[in-house]
């Protein structure tokens, strides 16, 4: 079942424009959104989640448009940009009993456990985190409240190998439990690590999205690793 369908998206900067932006994200599967910095990751992530205006096309998720469902359809959501940027200097247990109140579906269990499994401490404020553990912490509130879909933008970027291969068992987990997990990623091996469908942007457009096996099957000569699969046809489009 498609818990999340973009459709024709589209947005216009000076430098930059997304074209036609569709895919769709599927209930209990992992997608990753995988692309070179500047590719428009982070223009497609915002625009779905209307941080920046869309200048075309449709968002709908759990099949209801985002446009006229945004407050109940955000609660349902969890939604990390990989850092915390709010409350820099608040304790991690003064965030948590703020943000949870907005949520009806808050599980402090879960908080608990991801809290122990993360290793934080809710007596540190996120300025005396690492960039690694400000991940940890924006993915913890994304995961406490039961989300039936998680969204988000570089989640491993500035983990260390195990905090990263931790976390892409969590999602594994996750999914096994019906939840969906949408992630962009410049790193290729996650997606090899975790991923059941690729969705594939270059230059502002799609080019491909696909379950893994049928984006390799399409898309990878003999022998080829994802990587060097994606590296090739990169290196193809910037030639063309």
């Amino acid at each position: 079942m498609s818990i999340a369908e973009v459709k024709n998206l589209g947005k216009v900067y000076p430098a930059f424009q997304l074209k036609d932006v569709s895919f769709s994200i599927r209930q209990g599967r992992i997608t990753g959104f995988i692309g070179r910095n500047g590719a428009g990751k982070t223009t497609t992530i915002k625009s779905m989640l209307n941080l920046v205006h869309p200048d075309s096309g449709e968002i709908r998720f759990f099949g209801l448009p985002f446009a006229s469902h945004e407050a109940d359809i955000k609660k349902r959501i969890g939604y990390s940009t990989g850092t915390v940027s709010w409350y820099p200097r608040k304790k991690i247990r003064d965030i948590v009993s703020i943000v949870s109140r907005f949520y009806e579906t808050w599980d402090d269990e879960a908080y608990r456990r991801y809290l122990r499994m993360f290793e934080l401490d809710e007596n540190k404020t996120p300025l005396e985190l690492s960039e690694g553990m400000k991940v940890k912490l924006n993915l913890l509130i994304a995961l406490s409240h039961r989300a039936e879909i998680l969204i988000l933008d570089e989640p491993t970027s500035g983990l260390d190998p195990f905090s990263r291969d931790e976390l892409l068992r969590i999602f594994t987990e996750l999914k096994e439990h019906g939840v969906a997990v949408f992630f962009s990623t410049h790193i290729t091996s996650d997606l090899e690590k975790c991923a059941d469908d690729i969705v594939y942007i270059s230059h502002g457009q799609i080019v491909s999205a696909l379950p893994k096996q049928a984006f390799t099957e399409q898309f990878s000569q003999a022998g080829e690793s994802l990587e060097e699969t994606i590296l090739r046809m990169e290196r193809g489009m910037n030639h063309a």
